[in-house]
C-alpha cells in the first residue's frame, strides 16, 4: 500500500510540474543598448560557441568551426564563408532589430541571398535573441533542413576572440 501511494505521490508531482512548464514564458527583454551590443562601435565578429538541434548539442566540424558573422553598427551583416574552404559562399546582408506583438526581440536579416542559401522562399529572416550581452548572443531560429523537416536550431555566439573549451566535443 505504501508503495502504491508513493507512486501516486511521484505521479501527482510530475504532472504538477509538467502543467507548470506549460505556462508562456515572460518574453527575454534586451538590454539597452543592443546594436552596440551586437556590432559594437566599428563592427563585431561573433563565432558559434554551441549549437543545437532541436535541443541536441551538435557537432562543431569544418566549417562551424571557422564560421565567423561580423555585425556592422552600420546595419549590415556579413560571414566568412566564401574564405574557408568548400564553406560555401558568404551572405551579405541588412540587419535590424523588430519586436513582435508577443514582446519578442529578433534579429531581422534581409538579402536577395538568403532563398539560396537557407533554402526559404523570403528574402528575409528572423532569429528570436534569447539572450543578449557584451560577449555572447544567443539565437533561435526554425530551420527546414534537407529533408524538409523543421527544426528549432539554437545558435550561441561567443565574440570572436573568447576561448569555448570543448568547441569540438565530437572529435575528442
Amino acid at each position: 500500500m505504501n508503495r502504491y501511494f508513493t507512486l501516486l505521490q511521484v505521479f501527482v508531482f510530475s504532472t504538477l510540474l509538467s502543467s507548470c512548464s506549460d505556462q508562456p514564458k515572460e518574453p527575454y527583454q534586451i538590454p539597452e543598448n543592443p546594436i552596440t551590443l551586437i556590432a559594437g562601435t566599428s563592427g563585431k565578429t561573433w563565432k558559434i560557441a554551441k549549437r543545437y538541434n532541436d535541443g541536441t548539442r551538435m557537432n562543431m566540424a569544418g566549417c562551424f568551426l571557422k564560421y565567423r558573422n561580423t555585425y556592422l553598427p552600420n546595419m549590415t551583416v556579413k560571414d566568412n564563408n566564401d574564405t574557408q574552404r568548400d564553406c560555401g559562399p558568404s551572405l551579405n546582408a541588412d540587419w535590424e532589430i523588430t519586436q513582435n506583438k508577443k514582446g519578442h526581440y529578433f534579429i531581422k536579416v534581409t538579402s536577395d541571398q538568403l532563398p539560396e542559401l537557407m533554402n526559404i522562399e523570403k528574402d528575409y529572416k528572423y532569429f528570436q535573441i534569447t539572450y543578449l550581452s557584451k560577449d555572447s548572443l544567443e539565437l533561435r531560429y526554425r530551420h527546414a533542413q534537407f529533408s524538409g523537416q523543421v527544426r528549432i536550431i539554437k545558435d550561441l555566439y561567443v565574440q570572436e576572440d573568447i576561448n569555448v573549451p570543448n568547441r569540438d566535443f565530437h572529435h575528442k
